[in-house]
């Protein structure tokens, strides 16, 4: 990685144009993936990347550029022309930079760089004969695995000089279940910031079985009603309404320019009472988790919601100024390619007291989802539609037949305060964000909780 004395001589060289501030990020990343498919091996890529970013502050202006070549002369030509987006040339400043040693809160055993591809695919096998041997009507399995190291070195001219190194590996299984021309799909997806050990926390094969127990039961289930009507929304995955309609809401990306519904409402009630709702990039081996944002700053529980009061923001540096506010260690990217703005790690609902029990027979007339699907959300007025990947009608407080076709619709500021039961089983799954600093890891998680009236797209 860069030594402090060419850092210290291209941050110099950023800011002779009157900037106040610039910040170096530089990664160097192993990778790889595997594809499965029908039980074949269709593809494997294993490759490296390697790239210096470079942004530059001057008050609330900002300019980023980046590079592949780390040699003196191109750092400080590249940011030179960065610094010439901002301003006429000055004098170079000196900068003095101090490290920091990173405490890793994410311990790994086995780099996955370490282990054989035959081991790699050797795990994917099993996946697949899980899915595979559910039931006769599976038709199609597709098994995908991935694992990246991720090296990074951050400075500014603050004085930070920091590194950390961060180890994911995931796993992510598709099923495709088929009868008289209907197909229906299940899907799992567990991911860790661990190495190879994730295997022993988790299970390849119950993972391809819970794929194709998906697909298969919305093989044969009948189509939702629609309409208005209380929904229980179960735990781990479905986190990602709250994720999707509130979380994003809750950036500073959003709040700072005033576009988020949630725009100065610090210390006001957003939510039902029974809500509290975290984002912690702290949590040892996540899957959103790292020791350290992608600005140097330690990742923190951020309390968002507490009781159904809006207590925090997620916040980076540059949105940081201009709220008037520091940042929360929520400055994150995708790579070098992409300025850092603020992102979710990994964002949850916390436990309340209610029973699932309790919760299932408060329903007289309702639905059901045991997972959630995807979906679209406007930032903006938090408005949404999510699709339900397997869902079950409930009648007097008796889950009953399931039911496909599902979709939730609402706002996100409705259904925060809409939520009136929450229950205790708190888990998380795992998924990719997307936003303007590329695609990053998240965790959404929440225990059940019942929504007493939302709509319910059907057929």
């Amino acid at each position: 990685m860069l030594s402090k004395d060419i850092i210290s001589k291209v941050i110099q060289r950023c800011l002779i144009t009157g900037g106040d501030f610039a910040e170096i990020f530089e990664e160097d990343t192993i990778d790889t993936t595997i594809n499965i498919l029908d039980g074949k091996v269709e593809n494997s890529i294993s490759g490296r990347s390697y790239g210096v970013g470079i942004r530059i502050f001057k008050g609330l202006k900002s300019v980023y550029t980046y590079t592949n070549n780390n040699s003196l002369t191109s750092l400080l030509d590249v940011a030179q022309k960065a610094a010439l987006a901002l301003g006429e040339i000055g004098e170079e400043g000196k900068i003095i930079l101090n490290s920091t040693i990173v405490i890793n809160n994410n311990p790994i055993i086995y780099l996955p760089s370490t282990i054989g591809i035959n081991k790699k695919i050797s795990v994917m096998k099993v996946a697949y004969n899980g899915a595979k041997n559910y039931n006769s009507e599976i038709t199609q399995v597709s098994v995908g695995y991935s694992d990246k190291e991720q090296n990074v070195l951050i400075a500014n001219s603050e004085g930070l000089y920091t590194e950390d190194k961060r180890v994911r590996t995931r796993l992510y299984i598709s099923s495709v279940a088929s009868f008289n021309g209907e197909n229906q799909t299940g899907t799992e997806g567990p991911g860790r910031s661990m190495g190879f050990e994730i295997f022993n926390e988790i299970d390849p094969e119950y993972h391809g079985r819970e794929a194709s127990r998906v697909a298969h039961t919305m093989l044969h289930a009948d189509n939702c009603p629609a309409g208005r009507m209380t929904v229980a929304i179960d735990n781990g995955f479905g986190g990602v309404i709250f994720h999707e309609a509130c979380g994003h809401s809750l950036e500073a990306t959003a709040v700072a320019k005033g576009n988020s519904v949630f725009t100065d409402m610090i210390g006001k009630q957003i939510a039902s009472t029974k809500v509290t709702a975290i984002d912690d990039g702290t949590i040892a081996n996540a899957w959103g988790s790292t020791n350290i944002d992608d600005e140097g700053n330690k990742t923190r529980k951020n309390i968002l919601i507490e009781n159904g009061i809006l207590k925090s923001y997620m916040i980076d540096k540059l949105n940081g100024r201009r709220m008037g506010e520091e940042s929360t260690g929520s400055g994150r990217r995708q790579n070098y390619k992409f300025a850092p703005t603020s992102r979710m790690t990994n964002t949850y609902i916390e436990n309340g007291t209610d029973s699932t029990e309790d919760i299932i027979k408060s329903i007289s007339d309702g639905l059901y989802a045991k997972k959630m699907g995807g979906g679209s959300v406007n930032p903006v007025t938090g408005e949404f539609n999510f699709s339900v990947s397997e869902g079950y009608i409930v009648k007097n407080g008796v889950i009953q037949k399931p039911v496909r076709g599902a979709s939730l619709i609402g706002k996100g500021s409705d259904i925060l305060m809409n939520i009136d039961m929450v229950g205790n089983n708190l888990s998380r799954g795992q998924g990719m964000c997307g936003s303007s600093s590329g695609s990053i890891p998240t965790d959404v998680g929440q225990p059940l909780i019942r929504v007493k009236e939302i709509t319910v797209g059907g057929r």
